[in-house]
């Protein structure tokens, strides 16, 4: 079979030179051993299947037979992913979708060596930036990190194999010292002071990797081994939920629900940390070629005690249960959050806690009510069927925008207030 195909790679290609055909007939390979391995896994299961009296006969998703009209946006859906334990950080300090920037210009506030321009995507809400190679980009952020402290956003690599390495792509937390976190000279050397970097190199067949590094004063402090992460492939073209957790000198990262990183001692305590960096690395693909977009940068300081708030005092308030626009689908970046409360009500079964839903000011207050409500049960029907937690013990109710705990005229406000509330019932 792989000399056959080979042969059909000449007939297909030949004008192609002997290096890229070399390279036309290492992928052709691979490509067939891929297929010959998932034909034989198939077969296996298959096998197993009938062994264990299992039916191998498919049925129809529940999804393409149903004949109703509500839309996923009217159900509390799960995404069930809970393994994944982030937890953001308790006060949020920047956040930024865009929202109110112009099309076509670079946000307010940030800084680059090159371009970059706000733009909409046809399957994906919201505005997104876009970025390009060779190119570094600075947020808006001015305050500092604190010592412990959550980086979140969303990043869409819209890659397509075309023969060439797709560019590299890293996320670095620095300090500026005492200088500005916009200045120029944080576009080159942004580890002068102290820094910790993640780099990414997108890949092919399970090749993709990623690397952390750190420095103080510009001289390297921390180097890993790299990382295998071949599930970034799977990704390309969709929102990649990317999270960084700092607990001192801890650095820990997930793409979606994947931990990447887990370093004890990767961070210098150096420098207080107080922006972020995103660089896009050399590629031979033009413009037209690739597409990375970043949206939705939420930075976050502290560390929520879930567990003191919950008992001692009664009540608990966050702003880490996320969800779909418009929708009460939790996000997976939730599920640590949801997850430490389900241990918590595991742990003192005697607590019933009432669930609240809130809004920010967007929208019409009929539908902020309605959709406060079905976020509220979203989150019952996580900790029912993912934890167990008796469903008699959990209450709902939604407030919609009427309980704003911060101005919802400033985006950081409209990140606080999109929060979900829980207070023990006495």
């Amino acid at each position: 079979m792989k000399n056959f195909a080979v042969a059909a790679l000449f007939a297909t290609f030949p004008f192609v030179g002997s290096a890229q055909l070399g390279g036309l007939v290492n992928k052709v390979k691979n490509k067939v051993n891929q297929r010959i391995d998932q034909k034989v896994d198939a077969a296996i299961d298959k096998g197993l299947d009938k062994a264990e009296g299992k039916s191998t006969t498919k049925t129809a998703s529940p999804a393409t037979t149903s004949s109703s009209n509500t839309t996923v946006a009217d159900e509390p859906v799960l995404k069930s992913t809970s393994k994944f334990d982030f937890i953001a950080g308790s006060t949020i300090f920047y956040y930024e979708n865009f929202e109110q920037e112009a099309m076509g210009e670079l946000p307010t506030g940030w800084n680059t060596n090159g371009t970059g321009e706000i733009t909409s995507l046809d399957k994906y809400p919201g505005k997104w930036l876009r970025v390009h190679h060779p190119f570094t980009y600075l947020t808006a952020n001015k305050t500092a990190f604190s010592e412990n402290y959550t980086i979140e956003f969303d990043i869409i690599l819209q890659l397509k194999n075309n023969g060439w390495m797709y560019p590299q792509v890293s996320f670095g937390l620095f300090s500026s010292g005492t200088e500005a976190t916009t200045a120029n000279d944080f576009l080159k050397d942004y580890d002068k002071y102290g820094a910790v970097t993640a780099l990414f190199t997108p890949g092919e067949f399970k090749s993709s990797k990623v690397v952390l590094k750190s420095y103080v004063d510009g001289k390297g402090f921390f180097t890993g081994e790299p990382k295998s992460i071949p599930e970034l492939e799977q990704w390309y073209g969709r929102p990649v939920h990317i999270a960084i957790q700092v607990q001192k000198e801890r650095y820990r990262m997930w793409a979606n629900e994947v931990k990447i990183f887990d370093i004890p001692k990767g961070v210098p305590l150096n420098y207080v940390m107080n922006q972020l960096q995103i660089r896009i690395h050399h590629t031979n693909y033009n413009d037209s070629q690739y597409g990375i977009y970043l949206s939705n940068i939420k930075m976050a300081k502290g560390l929520p005690d879930t567990r003191h708030k919950l008992i001692d005092e009664g009540k608990f308030s966050t702003t880490s249960i996320l969800f779909d626009v418009n929708a009460a689908t939790l996000k997976p970046e939730s599920y640590g959050t949801i997850k430490e409360i389900a241990g918590i009500l595991n742990d003192y079964k005697e607590v019933r806690i009432k669930i609240t839903g809130h809004t920010d000011s967007d929208g019409n207050d009929k539908d902020n009510l309605l959709l406060s409500q079905k976020r509220a049960e979203a989150v019952k029907t996580a900790l029912v069927n993912e934890y167990g937690i008796d469903g008699s013990r959990l209450e709902t109710e939604g407030k919609g925008e009427a309980e704003p705990v911060a101005d919802n005229k400033l985006k950081e406000g409209k990140a606080a207030n999109r929060r979900i509330d829980m207070k023990v019932i006495k």
